[in-house]
């Protein structure tokens, strides 16, 4: 099994990248969320993938990190009704560590509102995957709080890195949800890099 490609970026599109390596140039299905942290074709790059035969097909799709890689793979593998081009949706839709809080939260709602989700296939994520997200934590935040927003963006930042988490939590007090708010601060701190204060990644997002 391809568990990961690393080579030569070559193409890339909000749900697609080429890497070519060895002289043959891999099509790999992406969620936003990756796209967003590609560098400009021409650059190597590294994804983490999982190869999906078909009778007809085969399909690799990639992601930044491995823990997307292998949340992506739970979900085809476990939710009743959500094959690979839903998971990808909802993927690009929510960073995982917001996805993952408003599974765990039974955020039915906030789910509900990524393309091609209705209430009954949010429902099915929680019930579902529910207890394999919350293990190992403790009780979370209301979702849709400013707290759950902040809780669930703090583990997408470095250990001891409170920047991305508390500009959420400031996003959040403004009334934004938790994945607008998630969505903002990334874009945000991939316009102005890792270092970015609180303060500037806050005025960004708010700047659109």
């Amino acid at each position: 099994m391809i568990t990961s490609i690393a080579g030569l970026l070559t193409e890339c599109s909000p749900l697609r990248a080429v890497v070519e390596l060895q002289g043959l140039g891999y099509e790999v299905h992406i969620p936003v969320t990756t796209a967003e942290k590609l560098p400009a074709p021409g650059a190597t790059v590294k994804l983490h993938t999982l190869v999906i035969y078909r009778e007809d097909a085969q399909t690799l799709y990639g992601f930044a990190s491995a823990a997307e890689r292998d949340f992506f793979r739970m979900m085809i593998e476990t939710v009743s009704g959500v094959g690979p081009k839903l998971a990808l949706t909802i993927m690009s839709r929510m960073s995982l560590p917001v996805l993952e809080a408003s599974i765990r939260d039974g955020d039915v709602a906030g789910l509900s509102k990524c393309p091609g989700i209705g209430k009954k296939t949010a429902e099915r994520l929680v019930v579902e995957l529910r207890a394999k997200v919350g293990a190992g934590g403790g009780p979370s935040p209301v979702a849709g709080s400013p707290e759950g927003a902040a809780s669930a963006a703090g583990s997408a930042a470095p250990a001891g890195n409170t920047v991305f988490r508390d500009a959420v939590l400031a996003l959040g007090a403004l009334g934004y949800k938790p994945a607008d708010a998630d969505a903002a601060v990334r874009r945000a701190q991939i316009a102005l890099g890792a270092d970015a204060t609180t303060e500037k990644l806050v005025k960004r997002a708010l700047a659109g």
